[in-house]
């Protein structure tokens, strides 16, 4: 099987690679593939914080439409289930995740980026998700992460109108994190993970779940927690570590293994 979804690890960093030319189409095979190495990311030790990546010109231009166009309902009652399976593997992934987006991120491709945990965005990038010009609605979780993230209001309109956001806007209605010149997007997105890769892995991978597990919840649930995750710590190496560089060298000096 030809591979569209790769995973490259180096420094302790993973690049989720997409390569499905010309606009990384999301097409069955690719987001069967994506599920494989979010997962793969997810459970190697080498891995640390990981980069999610289309390439210079485009993230990826959403599903592939020819290939939905062919589906029938119970078709997709099949395929659904799995479509967001790729997805939310991608964000359960229990360590940094960064997309760096050039170009389109559509569709798919916008909710794919919603999965991670910041986004940077080239200056030539547009997002948006545009479904409902084709009578349907985002299925791979947009309605979801994106009300999640930028309030159900600015989720309503991009939703209901599909257009696209340019990333000026999408920074400004928290669409995205960072925007940068396209050329060094994935420089950017790189930098801000290997950063995070040299960090305290279990407090990070705390960090993580007590934010997104609590958004799912009440505040008393989420509370309950994060004060659970918080007194595990404290059995960890990194608790060790960072405490005692903190008393015996000052802040913001801890080396975690």
């Amino acid at each position: 099987m030809t591979r569209f979804v790769t995973l490259d690890v180096e420094d302790a960093v993973a690049t989720i690679r997409l390569a499905r030319p010309p606009m990384n189409a999301l097409d069955v095979a690719m987001q069967d593939q994506l599920k494989e190495v979010a997962e793969e990311a997810a459970a190697r030790a080498d891995v640390r914080a990981v980069v999610i990546y289309g390439g210079e010109k485009v993230f990826a231009a959403g599903a592939d439409i020819k290939e939905m166009q062919r589906m029938s309902y119970t078709d997709m009652v099949q395929r659904g289930g799995a479509l967001q399976d790729a997805f939310t593997a991608v964000a359960r992934i229990p360590k940094p995740v960064v997309a760096a987006v050039t170009g389109y991120a559509l569709g798919g491709g916008c909710e794919l980026a919603l999965c991670a945990d910041i986004r940077i965005a080239g200056e030539n990038a547009k997002l948006g998700q545009p479904e409902i010009l084709l009578g349907l609605i985002p299925g791979a979780g947009g309605t979801q992460r994106l009300a999640r993230l930028v309030g159900p209001s600015k989720a309503k309109d991009l939703i209901f109108t599909g257009r696209m956001v340019r990333a000026d806007e999408a920074l400004r209605i928290g669409l995205v994190d960072q925007v940068v010149p396209a050329e060094e997007v994935y420089s950017a997105a790189l930098a801000w993970a290997g950063k995070l890769a040299a960090g305290p892995a279990w407090a990070l991978r705390a960090a993580k779940e007590a934010v997104d597990r609590g958004l799912e919840s009440d505040i008393d649930s989420g509370l309950a927690l994060e004060r659970s995750l918080f007194a595990g710590l404290f059995a960890t190496e990194d608790r060790d570590t960072g405490m005692r560089s903190f008393v015996e060298d000052g802040p913001g000096k801890a080396k975690f293994a």
